[in-house]
């Protein structure tokens, strides 16, 4: 077996990764390639090869900058990333050519977004999980199966008179303006247009959009994403003024009737943290937790990395963020948020 970071063929390294039930989109190399395309970031992408076929890999990226630090993620931005091995043997292997790769740029932690535990001896954090729905074979049998009041939470904003598109790029604009407000909002600096521009180009037979208009003026938006048996909707966004007439309800509806309509056996509608709103939110619908794990091998010891929101020290940020007028979040947000994993 043989480790290199110089890639075989991207259709050799996406053949592999299909064929294992631990294989997500972010393990493919075109995820680096969009990484490095939108915001910048170098990316070392390992491989394992056994008599020349790929059996492991482990898709790296550097982060580097005064405010947030310098560390190796993989993969930042998404939910999952991590090691995709045969077996544990060429993954203690991807591992410890990880750790090399941290210690060459003198960078101060690796992460790693597993599902599993996969290095009981790694420290790790446990405190999210990711929503999993089973699809039917029919959006009939799953609106059937869901509870009187989510069908009546459903049914409501077709009464008030709220229209649905799908599509791809044409609803872009529609979508980021969505997007953007709900960010500023939240208090959180928005990612820039380029990422989804860069995820509908480089994956478009498997990314949709899905808006929700009142009239012409879209009100609630979503972006899902599909990958073997599992559509996604890594991100979902609401206009709060419009609250009252749950299009988001109606977006999600549409997202899980394009799941199934795809073939898709599952619905990712991503992480949450136990029992808070979103989770109650996913859970409604039938989603189930799936345990997520984040591994870190620490240069110098000491506390676990945390540049989550909940962390005290960005609480006045955040709420200075808030109040900024939108057109600034939208020049210097995508500034900020390339650094925040």
């Amino acid at each position: 077996m043989k480790i290199e970071q110089a890639s075989v063929s991207q259709s050799a390294a996406a053949e592999f990764i299909r064929s294992t039930t631990d294989g997500k989109l972010y393990h493919l190399p075109k995820i680096q390639t969009l990484i490095r395309n939108t915001f910048g970031h170098e990316t070392i992408y390992l491989q394992a090869r056994d008599a020349g076929e790929v059996c492991g890999v482990l898709p790296l990226v550097h982060m580097k900058n005064p405010l947030f630090g310098n560390f190796i993620i993989s993969v930042p931005f998404f939910n999952y990333g991590g090691i995709c091995a045969q077996n544990e043997t060429i993954a203690a292997s991807l591992l410890e050519h990880a750790i090399a790769v941290t210690k060459k740029r003198e960078a101060g932690y690796l992460e790693l977004r597993h599902i599993g535990r996969r290095f009981a001896d790694l420290p790790g954090k446990s405190h999210k999980v990711a929503m999993i729905l089973d699809l039917p074979q029919t959006s009939e049998a799953l609106f059937t199966s869901f509870k009187s009041k989510l069908r009546s939470q459903i049914r409501k904003p077709e009464k008030e008179g709220l229209t649905v598109r799908i599509g791809k790029m044409e609803l872009l604009a529609d979508y980021y303006t969505v997007f953007s407000v709900n960010m500023r909002d939240l208090g959180t600096p928005v990612y820039p247009l380029k990422l989804f521009v860069n995820m509908l180009k480089f994956f478009p037979e498997d990314s949709w959009i899905i808006t929700v208009y009142k009239q012409a003026v879209p009100i609630a938006a979503g972006f899902v994403v599909g990958f073997g048996d599992t559509m996604e909707i890594p991100w979902a966004s609401s206009l709060r003024q419009y609250n009252r007439l749950a299009g988001n309800m109606l977006m999600y509806w549409h997202a899980l009737k394009l799941a199934i309509e795809q073939g898709f056996d599952k619905f990712d509608f991503g992480r949450s943290t136990p029992d808070e709103g979103t989770y109650k939110f996913k859970a409604q619908w039938g989603a189930q937790p799936l345990q997520l794990n984040w591994e870190y091998w620490l240069a110098n010891g000491g506390e676990l990395p945390d540049l989550s929101p909940k962390n005290a020290k960005y609480q006045a940020a955040i709420k200075i963020w808030q109040k900024l007028p939108l057109p600034l979040t939208k020049i210097i947000g995508p500034a900020i948020v390339k650094n925040i994993p």
